[in-house]
């Protein structure tokens, strides 16, 4: 067991100091290119766009696991209901 933790904590390591020299091209330019004010504004309004939009939808996901749930949840009492007017075991 402790071998095993010395040898996660060492490739932890060796993998943090080797990112720094695979980030490292481009003079530090990122992969969509030059980024100037332009760019960043965008970025942002996206964002703004973007977080709204998420929490909606996950909502309407919300609210339609709960439709479900009260559906389910009336459907078994009926169930018991009509059981008791039976009789049964």
């Amino acid at each position: 067991m402790r071998r095993a933790v010395w040898t996660v904590l060492f490739s932890l390591a060796l993998l943090d100091l080797g990112a720094s020299t695979a980030l490292a091209h481009d003079g530090g330019e990122g992969t969509y290119g030059p980024t100037d004010d332009l760019v960043v504004t965008y970025a942002g309004f996206i964002l703004i766009g973007l977080f709204p939009l998420m929490v909606f939808v996950f909502s309407m996901i919300q609210w339609s696991l709960e439709k479900r749930k009260d559906r389910r949840k009336a459907a078994a009492k009926a169930r018991r209901a009509r059981a008791d007017l039976r009789g049964g075991w």
